[in-house]
Formats: C-alpha cells, structure tokens, sequence
C-alpha cells in the first residue's frame, strides 16, 4: 500500500461540499488510488473529523446499516439531500470531481 494513501482518501472526502455525496470508487479514483474502494472505507474508520455521512455506495446506495445507517440519512437529510429507499440520486446530489 503507497505511504499516504489514506491520508489522499480523506483529503478528498473533506473536499466534498455541504449538501453532495460521492461513492467510494470515486473518492478512490479522486484521490489517486482508483480501484482502491475498499481502502477508502478503511480511511474512513481510521480518519477523524472527516464528512464520512456524504461517502455512498456505487448507484448512491446508503450501505451503512443499523445505528451507522441511521446517523447517515440523518445528516445528508439535514443538508438537503433526498433518499428515497436506500438510494441517492447521483444526478442530482453527486459531488463531480474536477
């Protein structure tokens, strides 16, 4: 594993603004490390005081159950942003990386 890759993960979830969402893939590719989605879900349990609330699945699927779930949908709501079943419009509410 390249030395920083975590920290490339979370720099890039920090630069998804207020009211978006982006999946995991693409956070991976964003910060360098396309392919790695699944780091990007380590990063996030490792990293503090990061917007974890905005990171969703492929398709925007909230993929967090229980608790973790609940805590999710209650702040993307409070930004602004609509679910509807487990799923979030990537059209819509989709951060694109620049």
């Amino acid at each position: 594993m390249k030395r920083g890759m975590f920290s490339d993960m979370l720099a890039a979830v920090r630069r998804i603004p207020k009211g978006r969402v982006s999946t995991y893939g693409d956070i991976a590719a964003a910060s360098g490390h396309p392919g790695a989605a699944r780091q990007v879900v380590w990063a996030l349990r490792a990293g503090e005081g990061v917007p974890w609330h905005r990171v969703v699945g492929a398709g925007g699927r909230i993929r967090l159950t229980g608790e973790s779930g609940f805590e999710q949908r209650l702040r993307l709501r409070s930004e602004g942003v609509a679910i509807t079943g487990d799923r979030i419009d990537l059209k819509v509410y989709g951060w694109v990386w620049k």
